[in-house]
């Protein structure tokens, strides 16, 4: 069985969207845990709401193609993602797989798009290793060898602290 740490995010209608995604995966797939919710500033476009973050670890025998093909577009496809051409722009939901066990790979999936597993972003944005630091503090990342909270630490004091924040009020419980 496959451990699979998969990044959640919406910031259209992100209050009912980010607890839907998690219901639907939880129809899905077991799922062993998942963080808190994290208000985090958009990245590239500016002029759009902020995000809400979460993470969760899920397990499956299914592949990181058919988890981004067919696990991961079928929620897409129920809380109306619609792709635009700036991959920063609003979405209901965003689903990306950020660890796939232990491993390093690449895939590629439907799309086209190849991929690279662990997800790059966990190195570089905050609102990736924050979720994901708080579900596995100490799990290294099998890339750099750093555990998840000295990445989610440094990251976060490069920005100053000022772009991710809990959200205490909404809950995503198991």
């Amino acid at each position: 069985m496959n451990r699979v740490f998969l990044t959640i995010g919406s910031n259209i209608d992100r209050e009912h969207n980010l607890p839907a995604a998690v219901q639907l995966l939880k129809e899905r797939v077991p799922v062993v845990a998942v963080s808190s919710v994290y208000e985090s500033t958009a990245t590239g476009l500016k002029n759009q709401p902020n995000f809400f973050n979460a993470a969760a670890l899920i397990e499956t025998a299914l592949s990181p193609e058919a988890i981004k093909d067919q696990l991961i577009a079928e929620i897409e496809a129920a809380l109306k993602r619609e792709r635009q051409e700036d991959r920063n722009a609003p979405r209901t939901i965003d689903i990306d797989i950020a660890l796939f066990n232990d491993e390093v790979l690449a895939y590629v999936p439907a799309d086209g798009r190849p991929r690279h597993l662990p997800d790059p972003d966990l190195l570089q944005m905050t609102y990736a290793i924050v979720p994901l630091a708080e579900l596995a503090p100490d799990l290294i990342h099998p890339e750099t060898g750093e555990r998840l909270d000295a990445i989610r630490e440094r990251l976060i004091e490069a920005s100053g602290e000022k772009d991710i924040w809990r959200r205490e009020d909404i809950s995503l419980g198991l």
